[in-house]
């Protein structure tokens, strides 16, 4: 099927299609096995270490990930839209050595900062100094993992998807490497030199596989220029962070509220489908985001092609997800014990009617790009908030009313709203709406889910038999708009 797009005057979607579709095998694949590594490390800490390495490894990775959240202010995902939307090749170089500078700068303040507070974060997380050199160390990784998100943006923006694999790979696989034989024979002291040589392989992974363009080196860059054009992805990147921060909030607000109210194993149970859902659908979203975003955000000025690649995008990962999401819902059982143990089957429900919720999402995330896409910050975290609110409104009612086994329910509707206040704002703002070829794909994965969900209740085979079918009309129709 040949047609008009907005981008080229007259295209054929096949190709597109068929980028989607290799975009996240490469990017779901690698995404797999950088979840092995991390799982490796991890298990190598609780059998050679024990639990309180496994303790101090959580703690450290999670003061990381919430020092990187508030000092690099997104840059790794906010700048991707600068980068990708450059009008010619001088632009791109001149905005890649803006945010090589904008991210050693904040990887520096992050460090700084980091070293000026270890023995204030030492007393605060472990009430001794003890621990205060080990913040000391951990400061380094601050500036590593902010020159690294730089390089990977820049890889991002400019299409090298390859390479962007490539080093997001080979550094969770140096990374481990070199963690074994800290491990082995360091003991406990080697949790923090273990992340310190993971944040350096992944940083030097980045280095020898970034973009190597002449003259995107920066070194002509003025000051001036620096502050001026990095201002538009620091914006941005701000509003992503309290987008973030609201969303992390509500859910931490829940989860304490479940603590408090059903108990610490109510609160497990929660958390562990919680996580599964998020993690095995994140799988999908993450392979599709690396190629989608930054194409979105090439023809950010043109709401005409904005439009063609969201509903095309909905489309295409409305075939994909039908199909994933069925075969989860058939075999969920199996999963479960498998991830966790039969002690968890009470979480099973939850898991089902959110899987089946994760369809609307893919709606949703496809929408939110577009503001993303667009640099409009304040709509986006209008909308997170918003579906913070719902969140947090939702769970707790049904909790309340039905107990652990009605979340997930919880988190469909929760998803339903979400994917109504977004296409609502792309609607008003954008004028996008989506099509109706795109709705009835949208309609068809639903009714397919919910089949499998409500027939495998009846009968596994029944099930079964709901999701191959699922299966055989996907690959039909992705076959049809790729070949």
């Amino acid at each position: 099927m040949i047609a008009r797009d907005a981008v080229t005057g007259v295209r054929s979607r096949r190709p597109l299609t068929a980028s989607v579709m290799r975009a996240m095998t490469l990017f779901s694949g690698t995404r797999v096995l950088i979840l092995l590594c991390s799982v490796v490390r991890i298990k190598l800490v609780a059998l050679w270490i024990g639990a309180a390495g496994v303790g101090l490894f959580g703690i450290y990775n999670s003061f990381i990930e919430l020092m990187s959240a508030l000092t690099q202010l997104n840059v790794r995902d906010s700048s991707v839209r600068d980068i990708a939307g450059a009008d010619d090749i001088s632009m791109r170089h001149r905005i890649i050595g803006v945010v090589r500078r904008w991210a050693a700068v904040l990887g520096l303040f992050g460090s700084l900062l980091t070293l000026a507070l270890s023995p204030l974060l030492s007393r605060v997380t472990f009430g001794d100094d003890a621990h205060s050199g080990g913040f000391v160390w951990l400061s380094v990784v601050m500036l590593f993992s902010s020159v690294t998100g730089g390089e990977l943006a820049i890889l991002q923006g400019s299409r090298l998807l390859g390479r962007l694999a490539a080093a997001s790979l080979a550094g969770a696989v140096g990374g481990l490497l070199l963690s074994v034989p800290l491990f082995y024979f360091l003991g406990i002291d080697s949790i923090v030199p273990s992340i310190g040589v993971y944040a350096l392989s992944t940083l030097v992974a980045a280095l020898i596989l970034r973009y190597k363009g002449a003259g995107a080196a920066g070194g002509d860059v003025t000051l001036r220029e620096t502050v001026a054009k990095g201002c538009g992805f620091i914006r941005l990147g701000a509003w992503m962070t309290v987008a973030a921060f609201v969303t992390l909030l509500s859910q931490y607000i829940f989860i304490v509220y479940v603590n408090n109210r059903g108990g610490v194993d109510d609160a497990g149970f929660y958390q562990a489908g919680f996580t599964l859902v998020n993690k095995y659908i994140g799988l999908l979203l993450v392979g599709v985001a690396m190629e989608y975003y930054p194409r979105l955000a090439s023809r950010a000025g043109s709401l005409r092609s904005l439009g063609v690649y969201a509903n095309h995008e909905i489309v295409t990962l409305s075939w994909i997800a039908m199909p994933c999401v069925s075969l989860f819902i058939v075999f969920h059982g199996l999963i479960v014990e498998m991830l966790y143990s039969s002690e968890f089957e009470s979480i099973l429900p939850y898991v089902t009617w959110a899987m089946a919720g994760t369809v609307l999402r893919c709606v949703s995330w496809c929408m939110g790009y577009v503001m993303l896409a667009r640099g409009d910050g304040k709509a986006y975290v209008v909308c997170e908030s918003v579906s913070a609110v719902v969140y947090l409104v939702l769970n707790t009612l049904f909790y309340e009313m039905w107990g652990i086994e009605s979340l997930g329910k919880a988190y469909f509707l929760w998803y339903a709203v979400y994917c109504v206040t977004v296409m609502t704002v792309c609607r008003v703002r954008y004028g996008l709406r989506l099509r109706y070829a795109a709705m009835a794909v949208v309609t068809v994965s639903m009714l397919v889910v919910m089949l499998t969900m409500f027939l495998t209740d009846v009968s596994l085979l029944l099930g079964l038999a709901a999701a191959v079918t699922g299966c055989v009309v996907s690959v039909v129709a992705l076959r049809r708009m790729t070949a």
